[in-house]
């Protein structure tokens, strides 16, 4: 039985001081019992001799200093794990908030995992089809890769992120695939459309939510994408499943790593975000990949708001440096009512070379999708002249490529949340555009596909 404290020096905010404890070590759960009985879960985030101080995941309120007990259990923080899972919404601890029953662990695993050893990671190469042209037909997504989504306040980033984890699979294979969805800080609104819009289309039976809402402590949303991301470990790498995670909104979750450095009194970074933001993200991000020798990966789409729309934000900023590319959302294009409004060119996937090709998606892939980026460029420049210029100013090719380009938005990127394509049709579409330019345009494509699929 563990032994109980009744030594709390003080509470302050999230953070309490327990004095005269024993054997107690960083990271161990602990629970607080108020007189009345009612049990809050706390966890230990410092040692100092014989004092610990005590993180609380629930909030402060009503613990009374000199009837509350402690107690530490001994472990750091757990999920019961099971193949139950599936089908099922918890809360950022893990806890289930469908209604349904407990669920059954077949094991408890430790939320913050084991790093993957990089010698024993397979390179991601497998295309995955996420059914969204401007990702699958320009910015593959590959098995086994980190892809997130910078977006910003007020971008549709939550329809697009409903939409991958609806349509999203792996082709050709009777593998099993499944979606762990992490959403930290959001909305009552936010969550519910998440939830309905999987219930709808059938999506949900091979989904586990973890639901971490505004409302909620920050110490939970620091908790909720380690849950996810270990509900994704097991169901990878023990039960063989392909499984995608996207994470939602990760600007959420460094905010409250910077509420609770804060609360410590820890010496802030930039834009007063601790100095250790860069490995703790690491920490999570590197959880994604293969491994050798067993059957199931992890894909992950981390998604997040650029705070004031800056990529150089330290959030946008370090996920891009650990992360391999970025699907970046603009606020032209959505004034535009493109849908997803991603911007394809500073977009980047790169492993996407690794994931396309024939035997994979086409043998034509690699090809059309270098020549729609270069005639998209040059488009977009004829555009900009025309603005300044006026269009009489443009030469007859100029005012073609200009047209390709409001076809390519129009068309290829602007294709609605419920549309879900194939890669096929996403690049007979490719090819349906490039026909608009003559075909001596087309100098990075082989003349042995221009044969076969050019249109002009």
């Amino acid at each position: 039985m563990p032994k109980e404290y009744r030594t709390i020096e003080e509470v302050a905010g999230p953070l309490m001081m327990v004095k005269g404890v024993e054997d107690v070590n960083y990271d161990d759960l602990g629970e607080i019992e108020l007189a009345s009985g009612e049990k809050r879960r706390c966890r230990v985030l410092e040692i100092d001799g014989t004092t610990a101080m005590v993180q609380l995941f629930e909030s402060s309120t009503g613990i009374n200093l000199s009837n509350s007990k402690v107690r530490f259990l001994g472990r750091s923080m757990e999920l019961g794990v099971s193949g139950d899972m599936l089908g099922r919404v918890f809360d950022g601890l893990g806890r289930p908030i469908d209604d349904g029953p407990e669920i059954l662990p077949e094991k408890r695993m430790d939320i913050n995992g084991l790093p993957m050893n990089p010698a024993a990671r397979n390179y991601p190469q497998e295309f995955i089809q996420t059914g969204v042209s401007a990702i699958d037909g320009l910015n593959t997504l590959v098995r086994g890769q980190k892809l997130p989504i910078f977006s910003a306040s007020g971008l549709p980033h939550a329809q697009l992120a409903a939409q991958i984890a609806r349509q999203a699979k792996v082709r050709g294979t009777n593998e099993q695939f499944a979606v762990v969805f992490a959403a930290m800080g959001i909305t009552f609104e936010e969550s519910n459309f998440f939830v309905e819009s999987f219930k709808e289309t059938g999506a949900i039976d091979r989904t586990v939510m973890f639901v971490n809402l505004a409302n909620d402590p920050a110490i939970e949303r620091i908790s909720t994408p380690r849950m996810a991301l270990t509900a994704a470990e097991y169901l990878a790498f023990e039960k063989g499943m392909h499984v995608l995670v996207i994470l939602t909104d990760i600007t959420n979750y460094a905010d409250a790593l910077r509420e609770v450095s804060a609360a410590r009194k820890e010496v802030p970074g930039r834009r007063g975000y601790p100095g250790y933001m860069y490995t703790d993200l690491a920490n999570l991000y590197e959880r994604a990949g293969r491994q050798r020798g067993k059957d199931g990966s992890i894909t992950m789409i981390p998604i997040l708001t650029m705070p004031e729309d800056d990529k150089t934000h330290p959030i946008p900023d370090l996920t891009g440096y650990i992360t391999e590319g970025q699907i970046i959302l603009s606020r032209d294009l959505y004034r535009k009512n493109v849908t997803p409004p991603i911007d394809v060119l500073p977009s980047l996937s790169r492993l996407k070379d690794k994931g396309i090709g024939e035997g994979k998606t086409r043998e034509d892939h690699a090809n059309t999708m270098n020549q729609l980026f270069a005639a998209y460029a040059r488009g977009k420049d004829a555009k900009e002249l025309m603005v300044v210029l006026g269009e009489a100013a443009l030469t007859e090719m100029d005012k073609i490529y200009a047209k390709f380009a409001d076809a390519f938005e129009n068309e290829y990127v602007s294709q609605g949340y419920n549309t879900n394509r194939t890669i096929e049709e996403t690049l007979d579409l490719g090819w349906k555009l490039l026909s608009i330019l003559p075909r001596t345009e087309l100098k990075r494509i082989k003349d042995e596909y221009l044969d076969k699929y050019y249109q002009g």
